[in-house]
């Protein structure tokens, strides 16, 4: 009896003994794995570029990627890797993935293309509602620039003004010219870079119309009007915003084809080159309606950003 019951706790503790090793062993393993998946996750992380060459086909025909079927197993394999890798680590570390991708943030992970897209237009869409809510006066001391509301100490009208429209055709065309045009420039250099280039084109295309309305326009013949204070003429829209966003795609993409009116074919090129000459003719002429000075203002950001791109430098925008 004695010798039975030696044996049965030697059995126990052997089983004992045996499921404390297993239990190691399953931990060790699962850390081993964990680690070997976040070094190979590493490797197909690349730089935005590579994701943005799958995620959109006209970007991906510019890219040295000969095997379209090598491109779809390395999305299924890298999106297996990555979904693993966010199970595994410690939930500070969420957003750690972002962090080896070149010039990435971790702030990048909470914008997509399309929500910063949709985001700019719904708020102009939202200012346009406030033009029939709020009364003028209201509207143009705050969603309008000009030199009066700008030495007023009105500074945020720079911005404000980017997104303001007071008739649906001028909302209509510059938003069907953001969501075509941001779409691509977001999917090749991400949200953060096109809401950064939206924001740039607003503020420069303002400082343009401020000081084209308080330097040159007065001293047009053309212009002086009996009675007009150009100190007091407003102006908004996001066309400045929108102008940086479209040329910069053109200057990268010279050779594809752009439909002038959404009619007649053209290249990028061409069409750039005439948007930028029928803005300077603006000017010169004195255009009362269309401030071809906050035009040229989104151009001078979209070349500055094509300087950039030269040097690759797009994050640093």
């Amino acid at each position: 009896m004695n010798r039975h019951r030696a044996y049965t706790a030697d059995a126990e503790t052997g089983e004992e003994a045996e499921t404390v090793a297993t239990a190691v062993a399953v931990t060790v393993g699962r850390q081993l794995l964990a680690n070997l998946i976040s070094k190979t996750s590493r490797s197909f992380s690349g730089s935005n570029q590579w994701w943005s060459a799958i995620a959109e086909p006209s970007i991906r025909n510019h890219r040295l990627f000969l095997n379209p079927s090598l491109l779809l197993a390395k999305q299924r394999f890298s999106s297996q890797i990555s979904a693993a890798v966010l199970r595994f680590q410690p939930r500070r570390n969420l957003y750690s993935l972002d962090s080896v991708n070149r010039g990435g943030s971790s702030v990048s992970r909470k914008f997509t293309v399309e929500g910063v897209v949709i985001g700019l237009i719904s708020a102009n869409a939202a200012v346009f509602l406030l033009w029939r809510v709020f009364s003028p006066h209201f509207m143009v001391s705050n969603f309008t620039v000009s030199v009066e509301n700008f030495t007023s100490g009105r500074v945020h009208t720079l911005l404000t003004s980017a997104f303001s429209h007071r008739d649906a055709g001028h909302v209509i065309s510059n938003m069907v010219g953001l969501y075509f045009f941001g779409m691509s420039i977001g999917r090749s250099f991400g949200p953060e870079y096109l809401l950064k280039l939206y924001v740039g084109g607003a503020l420069v295309g303002s400082l343009f119309f401020l000081i084209h309305h308080a330097f040159i326009a007065p001293s047009l013949q053309r212009n002086q009007t009996f009675g007009l204070d150009h100190s007091r003429v407003p102006g908004l829209g996001a066309s400045g915003a929108v102008n940086a966003i479209m040329l910069l795609d053109i200057f990268l993409f010279p050779t594809k084809t752009l439909y002038f009116d959404f009619i007649i074919p053209v290249p990028a090129i061409l069409l750039g080159v005439f948007l930028i000459g029928k803005d300077i003719l603006r000017i010169v002429e004195g255009d009362p309606a269309i401030s071809g000075a906050a035009h040229l203002g989104g151009a001078t950001v979209a070349a500055l950003a094509w300087a950039l791109s030269r040097k690759g430098r797009f994050r640093r925008f």
